[in-house]
This record gives C-alpha cells, sequence and structure tokens, in this order.
C-alpha cells in the first residue's frame, strides 16, 4: 500500500522537475557552439549598453569609484567572440543590431557568448528579440536550480542541464544558441526579419525584492553578490547563424520580376503566374516604412515619401520568401 501512494504522489509531481536540458561544451548533448563554428554567418555590429549596479541589493556600494558596473566599453560587444567584454552589472541590459537581418531558418539561429572561466560558474542572462527595435518578445527560459540555498558570488556549482534558454550557459568561447521558433506564437514581431537582440542581466538573487523569474516563476539562482566593476553578464559577442542575404534571392523557384532598381519614385512587382503575395518593405533599422497584403499578379508601389537609400522588400508567396535589396535614388 505505502509502496502504492509512493508511486502516484510522484507520478503527479510536475515532469519539469526532471527535465535535464543540454550539457556542458563538449559532450555529446550539448548545444554549444565555438567562435570558430563554421555554421556563423556573422556577427553583431552595433552594441548600447545600459549599465547597472554594482551591488543591487546596495546601490550606495562603489567599486573603483562607480557604484554601476564599469568594465569595457560598447565596442567589446561587437566583432567575433575573444574574450574582450562589457559588463552589465546587476540587471543590466544592452541591444545588439546587425548588417544583416536574423531569420528563423531550420534549427538554431544566433548564439550569445559569454566569457565564465569554468563550466560551473555561470552569469546568466535573459534574451529578446525585436523587429524593429521597439517591440521585444522574450525567449522562455527555464531554470532548475535548487532555491533553497543562495549560490555564493564565488560558488562555482552551477550545472548547465539545469538551464535552457538563457545566455551564459556555456563557458568562454562556446556560445548559447536561440531558435526563434520558440517565438512563433508572438503576433508582435517578424520572425523572418529579427534586426535587434537585448540581452538582460539575470539577477542571481533569492531575495523577494530583487531576484528574477524564469518563464514558469521560479527563481533564478546564480552567484550573488559580485559587487565588483565586473559585476552582471559580461557579454563577448553575439553570432548569427541564419540570416538575410541581401540581394541573394530565395534558392527556391520564385516567379518574380520586379523594376526598376534603383528607382526614384515607384517600384513595379510582377509575378509570372498570376500568384497571391503580401510586401514588406524595412529600412536598415529594422522599421516597416510599407507593407502590401494580399496582392494579386502585379502591384506598383510608390516610394516617393522615402527618403534615399537602401531598403530591404521582402515578398511572400506561397510560403517562400524571397528578399531584395532596393536602391531609393
Amino acid at each position: 500500500m505505502y509502496k502504492f501512494l509512493a508511486f502516484v504522489l510522484l507520478s503527479c509531481l510536475p515532469i519539469f522537475s526532471f527535465a535535464q536540458f543540454a550539457t556542458v561544451a563538449g559532450t555529446s548533448n550539448s548545444t554549444a557552439i565555438h567562435a570558430d563554428s563554421s555554421i556563423i554567418k556573422s556577427w553583431a555590429t552595433e552594441c548600447y549598453v545600459n549599465r547597472s549596479w554594482v551591488n543591487v541589493s546596495d546601490t550606495a556600494f562603489e567599486y573603483n569609484g562607480s557604484n554601476k558596473a564599469s568594465y569595457g566599453t560598447n565596442e567589446n560587444g561587437i566583432g567575433k567572440a575573444d574574450n574582450q567584454v562589457v559588463s552589465l552589472g546587476d540587471g543590466g541590459s544592452t541591444i545588439v543590431t546587425f548588417a544583416e537581418p536574423i531569420i528563423n531558418g531550420n534549427g538554431y539561429d544566433f548564439a550569445v557568448f559569454e566569457n565564465s572561466f569554468s563550466e560551473n560558474f555561470l552569469e546568466l542572462a535573459f534574451v529578446e528579440v525585436s523587429s524593429d527595435g521597439k517591440r521585444f518578445v522574450r525567449f522562455p527560459a527555464i531554470s532548475l536550480t535548487q532555491t533553497q540555498l543562495q549560490i555564493g558570488g564565488f560558488d562555482n556549482v552551477l550545472d548547465a542541464s539545469k538551464i535552457n534558454n538563457l545566455a551564459g550557459k556555456y563557458k568562454v568561447f562556446y556560445g548559447t544558441p536561440f531558435d526563434l521558433e520558440d517565438l512563433k506564437d508572438s503576433a508582435t514581431i517578424d520572425l523572418s526579419h529579427i534586426t535587434h537582440v537585448k540581452i538582460i542581466d539575470v539577477i542571481g538573487s533569492l531575495n523577494d525584492n530583487y531576484a528574477s523569474y524564469d518563464s514558469r516563476g521560479n527563481k533564478i539562482n546564480e552567484p550573488f553578490p559580485t559587487p565588483f566593476h565586473t559585476c552582471g553578464f559580461d557579454l563577448d559577442a553575439v553570432a548569427i547563424l541564419k540570416h538575410i542575404k541581401l540581394g541573394i534571392e530565395n534558392t527556391e523557384s520564385f516567379k518574380f520580376s520586379i523594376f526598376p532598381n534603383p528607382t526614384a519614385n515607384f517600384l513595379t512587382i510582377n509575378t509570372l503566374e498570376n500568384l497571391d503575395f503580401n510586401v514588406s518593405l524595412y529600412n536598415l533599422e529594422g522599421k516597416t516604412v510599407l507593407e502590401k497584403r494580399n496582392c494579386y499578379n502585379s502591384e506598383i508601389l510608390s516610394l516617393e515619401f522615402l527618403h534615399k537609400g537602401l531598403y530591404v522588400l521582402k515578398i511572400e508567396s506561397e510560403g517562400i520568401i524571397n528578399y531584395n535589396k532596393i536602391i531609393k535614388n
């Protein structure tokens, strides 16, 4: 009877209590991506940091004359991962952008690099994405680390297999990958045109006044406090794995003609097989400047109101997406 009751009780526990995620870099079931991996297409080109406290539980505390993180510069967050980082501080954030937008392809689409010196001392961060730099959607982060005992600032005890969709899961030179497919139900972003990635430091305190929570309402336990100028998440780089290659059409059959290009005022889109299609035009900041849906066979776009410069034209029809570089004279 007692064995039966024990079985029932165990059966009723949430399945995720026993869940395990990808393990440390170098193991067979790790998702870590090395900085030299051939699957990396490009790296972030701009980085804008909003630094926060050296110690959020004592905001008057200073290190090296400042009560906010001060290590590194914006430039350390761009280009290839090289262990030259910029520190965000407790709850600090950064937004990075790219020369070419990220697209939701098969598998992982981009990766975030931190500079942990070991596999078990991990400083974590939430990751959000945007198609316009204004509306951001957060990846559903999960932390299964125990929440009974605070992990100290020098403790080297975190287990990567209990962490998912949090940047900083892997040690230096190994990026944590993210799959845009995880956000497929979001209506506020265009997963085929991601222009901004935001990284927000996790405050790893178990104190209710400062704690960060995962997507399931669990407190995220990580080394805390770390009251130095290097505190918080240390961004090394963001790598693009799937991106829009401007000026190169989809390799699948796509029967459209677009002319003239460059153009001063009007752009004509013709389909050779009487297809229905949707059109979006973006500037290089990722903002949608023109959009037309339910077009049929042919469409003329007026570009007279646009400034001179480079734009990205997206045409979608029958499940195929085509991108073209458009120059407005």
